[in-house]
């Protein structure tokens, strides 16, 4: 038998900056930490059939990802006394807001736990180890120093003689942190960017806070080339560098874009497809803010930066079948009836689209860096 489930989560702290936390919530009955679960509903994606159960058992709302993250088995006991196996898909979902009122908050029990005890907290294994695979490399380096010598042979994967010969040389400068910093703030605009997509009230502040974010990216974007240029020694090739810092503010460029064109056109409602989009846009940057800090010591990281790249392609060609058929839907909706909305809609979903397509960029030139260093 089959059930859908979302694993809900938020990064810590007001700006963002701290480590990833997920919304655990306790079943009906025996009490256990659980995610929100149920069954599929008949004529609803399976994505959207959870986003229902999220707010339904868990309060909260916010951009589902279309792409499951995985499943696992747990067995439960029927009224009958009979105790069958249940098949559980698992979405991530990006939580916007917490409601204060929802339709089970007196039979549930709803607690932020922090990613480092949120798998111990449910009893079953494949869940534990489908949270853990979820990763929490969050913004922070994950070399630790020893010497200082060491510390450089760790965070650039070479050996530590050539570390030593690498300490006499001028400073590498601050490049992960740059790249760690934008990764941040293309979350910031994502989650942003969702909101948006839900429509409703605080359209206008959602677009206000994408546009700060494409500022705060294009500055750290000029400070990575303006180091570039300054800067002897570079972890990587110099071109490396500028290409990867260039497709991530690619992709911020067109969330941009994307509000401006919202702007621009008044538009208050939206399709459900964008909303998919945006959910897979939130996913997207979530798998980018764990990449970027394993840079830092790619022959150790190697393997998951290729989960990770490999995730964020799979994702960027569920987004274009999205588009597809959004489209499609809309033309044989509006196409003679409503030209104008056809129109407009198709420049939103363009936008969006291009957004997916830089963070496939994004996970190719980490590939790249990969192939050339681990």
């Amino acid at each position: 038998m089959r059930q859908i489930a979302v694993l809900p989560y938020r990064f810590g702290g007001p700006g963002m900056d701290g480590p990833t936390e997920i919304l655990l919530i306790t079943s009906r009955g025996t009490g256990r930490w659980v995610i929100p679960k149920g069954n599929p509903l008949t004529g609803m994606p399976l994505h959207a059939s959870a986003a229902v159960e999220a707010e339904e058992e868990a309060g909260v709302i916010g951009a589902v990802c279309p792409t499951p993250i995985g499943s696992y088995q747990y067995r439960k006991r029927r009224a009958n006394g009979a105790s069958v196996m249940l098949d559980v898909e698992v979405f991530p979902l990006a939580v916007t807001r917490e409601l204060g009122e929802w339709k089970e908050q007196d039979e549930r029990e709803r607690r932020w736990f922090p990613f480092s005890e949120a798998a111990g907290a449910v009893d079953e294994a494949d869940l534990q180890a489908l949270i853990r695979s979820f990763g929490d490399q969050g913004f922070r380096a994950v070399a630790r120093s020893t010497s200082v010598v060491d510390n450089i042979a760790q965070k650039t994967g070479v050996s530590r003689m050539f570390a030593w010969f690498q300490r006499l040389l001028p400073r590498q400068g601050n490049f992960f942190e740059l790249f760690e910093s934008h990764a941040a703030t293309l979350a910031a605009g994502a989650e942003a960017l969702a909101r948006l997509m839900q429509g409703g009230e605080g359209i206008a502040d959602h677009i206000q806070e994408i546009v700060e974010r494409e500022h705060d990216a294009d500055a750290i974007t000029r400070e990575v080339l303006q180091t570039v240029r300054r800067t002897f020694l570079t972890p990587f090739d110099r071109s490396a560098i500028t290409d990867l810092i260039a497709a991530m503010d690619d992709a911020i460029d067109e969330m941009q874009k994307t509000a401006g064109a919202v702007d621009l056109y008044d538009v208050t409602e939206f399709e459900p497809e964008m909303r998919d989009i945006a959910g897979l846009i939130v996913d997207a940057a979530r798998l980018t803010v764990e990449a970027l800090p394993l840079l830092r010591n790619i022959s150790a990281n190697g393997p998951r930066l290729h989960e990770l790249t490999e995730r964020l392609v799979r994702m960027e060609g569920h987004a274009d079948e999205i588009h597809a058929a959004g489209l499609k839907r809309l033309f044989k909706e509006h196409g003679s009836s409503n030209t104008m909305r056809f129109l407009i809609a198709r420049e939103l979903f363009r936008h969006l689209e291009r957004v997916t397509d830089s963070f496939e960029d994004v996970a190719n030139e980490i590939d790249g860096l990969v192939i050339d260093h681990a």
